[in-house]
């Protein structure tokens, strides 16, 4: 057995161990059949994916089948608990990632995307840090009119910035050049895309749930409010976010002035825009129609990434060969489902509804000013638990709201946090928000840095955004 394998076996026993104690323990009052021996064994892939025990895909299928196998989400009814085992695979978001992947191919293969990547190279190329502002502020002027982030950041910016990160000799495929370019340009990307969803109401799908189960609730929230009360503390986080990260997460290469010249060249001698590489235009512009237009076209996000790759699969721009070959999608597409197929079943399940219960049960007695960081905190780092921004927001934030209320939290205070932490706190992981997992599957961050990184930066925006941002909102008169 090499060192490999024995590292892998006692990372499995560590799994086994792990889950085995979560499974015998007795479960809470309160919990649907199930519940408790699911939140176990959704506990145990993350744990295994975390310190490697196998491949995400691998984890994933064991993880559907011990759902299936043990008819966790329909006890007693095995052809449901199969179909529920495999619901994943039929979610909107996770199909509108999968394309995402397919499209950016055609900007590869075409040659566009190494056009565009020179361009930003010869414009903003002096410095890593000038290119990394360069991209979140592109990020910045569409997020408005973006309600899907997965769509801008998967169909939009990731493929320039994964272009922009070769260009400079950063190679998915060879981990010695990762930390070059390519690993900093991903978070940055991913921080700057979490930051412009935050901002407004229509920078993601999920803040519209946030405004809705609010007025239920009694608390209005206007978009123009929303965005002016983010204006502030999401300013200074972009602001922040590419010097702080180029500080701790540093890129290897620091001086590109001989790259961009370099570059000039290169440039020229791709000679005239080809056919294909203007049909790849016309595709970008129909994707960017469609999404930013959407809700009132009534077009949904993941329709139009369909109808994108419809377009280039007739005009031969991609074949299928090119699709069936973009393993880093299919396995996405894996790995994803089964993350969010076991989150929606624990909230199915009563454990997320269990779990706010006992938040609300434990926050009752103490000051509104001690309260509001726990609830924001609690409601910040539950999102380890959910696979979707939309699975989060649906499961707990009408749950915290009203704990919030309840323990005297001025309500349209409390509603804004929540909303914006929504996004923010999709810095965990890699699976927390539909961009992580495109922006992941790059390949250019490791596991550990994803996590460990995200960590830093969780703490950072929640100092900024309840810091300086209560500072702002007490000076719009929120509270």
């Amino acid at each position: 057995m090499n060192k490999d394998q024995e590292m892998n076996y006692k990372a499995w026993l560590a799994v086994l161990i792990l889950g085995g104690l979560i499974w015998i323990t007795p479960p809470p009052e309160g919990l649907k059949e199930g519940a408790w021996q699911l939140f176990a064994i959704f506990i145990s892939a993350i744990f295994g994916i975390v310190i490697k025990a196998a491949t995400m895909g691998s984890i994933s299928m064991i993880s559907m089948a011990l759902v299936a196998a043990l008819q966790l989400r329909a006890p007693g009814d095995i052809s449901q608990s199969v179909k529920l085992a495999l619901s994943g695979f039929g979610n909107g978001t996770i199909w509108m990632i999968t394309i995402a992947f397919f499209i950016s191919r055609g900007f590869i293969k075409t040659g566009l995307g190494r056009r565009i990547a020179y361009w930003f190279i010869v414009k903003l190329g002096g410095t890593p840090l000038g290119i990394a502002y360069g991209l979140t502020f592109s990020d910045l002027v569409l997020a408005p009119a973006t309600p899907s982030n997965t769509a801008r950041a998967g169909g939009i910016l990731m493929p320039i910035m994964k272009s922009i990160a070769m260009g400079f000799g950063s190679d998915p495929a060879d981990p010695k050049t990762h930390r070059r370019m390519g690993a900093y340009l991903t978070l940055n990307s991913y921080y700057a895309n979490l930051l412009g969803a935050a901002m407004f109401i229509t920078g993601t799908a999920s803040n519209s749930m946030c405004q809705k189960f609010a007025k239920d609730l009694g608390v209005e929230i206007s978009w123009g409010g929303w965005a002016m009360a983010a204006l502030v503390p999401g300013v200074v986080s972009l602001a922040l976010t590419p010097w702080l990260l180029f500080k701790i997460y540093p890129p290897e290469l620091r001086d590109t002035k001989s790259v961009q010249q370099e570059t000039k060249k290169k440039l020229a001698d791709l000679g005239a825009v080809t056919r294909n590489e203007w049909l790849m235009v016309l595709a970008f512009v129909m994707l960017l129609v469609m999404w930013i237009f959407g809700p009132q076209l009534k077009i949904d996000a993941t329709v139009g990434a369909m109808v994108g790759l419809s377009f280039l699969l007739l005009s031969g721009v991609l074949t299928w060969e090119d699709v069936k070959g973009e393993k880093g999608a299919w396995d996405t597409m894996v790995w994803f489902s089964a993350l969010v197929m076991m989150a929606e079943g624990l909230n199915q399940l009563g454990f997320v509804s269990w779990f706010s219960g006992l938040v609300k049960a434990e926050l009752g007695l103490l000051p509104w000013y001690w309260a509001f960081p726990a609830v924001v905190l609690v409601y910040f780092y539950t999102r380890y638990l959910f696979a979707s921004a939309t699975a989060h927001v649906a499961a707990m934030y009408s749950a915290m709201l009203a704990v919030a209320i309840a323990v005297g939290i001025e309500g349209k205070l409390a509603a804004l946090m929540l909303g914006f932490a929504g996004s923010l706190s999709g810095v965990l992981t890699h699976y927390a928000h539909g961009p992580a997992p495109i922006l992941y599957g790059v390949g250019y961050v490791d596991l550990k840095d994803w996590w460990k990184i995200g960590f830093i930066f969780s703490i950072v925006y929640i100092i900024i955004w309840m810091g300086l941002g209560a500072a702002w909102w007490k000076v719009l008169g929120i509270y």
